[in-house]
Order: structure tokens, then sequence, then C-alpha cells
């Protein structure tokens, strides 16, 4: 059973098996390039964000051209993922990654996530990457 916060659980098992399934999903379709995964997953709206490496994307419609445009993205490896769900519709993602062709670097990805009635979708996220040397594990 998860714990209560402010009258909220957190990490309830259902909710946070769900998250994990659709992070999972999230995570394949990003490293095989399937574009029409990765938009659904975002949720249709002009509040949406998402902060890349080198760009700020504000709204589905941006997210959407960005991710047209975007070249495949090289393979990665995840690290450190931090699953948290808030009672049933709010959820955060928090993971590291690391890619071969940058072995001094070492990338963070954050997510919010909210359940919606056609399911689990990204609401805000946020990738960056720094020198490695610079984590404090």
């Amino acid at each position: 059973m998860g714990s209560w916060v402010v009258g909220m659980e957190i990490n309830l098992p259902n909710v946070r098996a769900e998250v994990e399934a659709v992070f999972a999903e999230y995570e394949a379709a990003l490293v095989n390039n399937d574009v029409e995964t990765l938009n659904r997953l975002f949720l249709d709206s002009p509040h949406t964000i998402r902060y890349g490496i080198a760009e700020n994307n504000y709204g589905y419609a941006e997210i959407a051209a960005f991710r047209a445009a975007c070249p495949p993205i090289p393979e990665r490896t995840l690290e450190d993922t931090h699953i948290t769900t808030y009672g049933q519709d709010l959820a955060t993602v928090w993971t590291l990654f690391r890619r071969s062709s940058l072995p001094d670097k070492i990338g963070r990805q954050s997510q919010v996530w909210n359940r919606t009635p056609h399911g689990w979708r990204v609401v805000a996220a946020h990738v960056s990457m720094i020198p490695d040397d610079i984590v404090n594990n």
C-alpha cells in the first residue's frame, strides 16, 4: 500500500503499475522513433510544455512539429528511474539516461503524467544533459 500525504495516497500499486507500463511504451516509442505514439502520449493541449535539450515547445502543436522534424535519437540506456504517483490521476517520472555517443555526459528527463479519459498523457516534460563528472549520486 502507498503512503499518505495531505490526504492523497502516494504510489498506489495499481496506479504505479499503469504509469510504469505507459512510461515503458513512451521509452520504446522514443528509441524507435515512433512519432505517432510519442504524439499520442502527450496531452493535446495548448498548456502542454516540453523543454528539450536545445528547444522549448509550448503547446501540443509545437511538440508535434518538433517530433515530426526530429531525427531518431541515438540509442540510450536508462538508470535511476523514479516513478511516483499521487492519488489516481497524477504521476511524475524522473530518470537519468546515457548515450554511448556522449560518454562524458548524462541526461536527465522528467515528466508529469495525468490520467485523462483517453489514458495517461504527459502534460509537462524536461530533458537536459550535463557533464557526467558533476553528477552527485
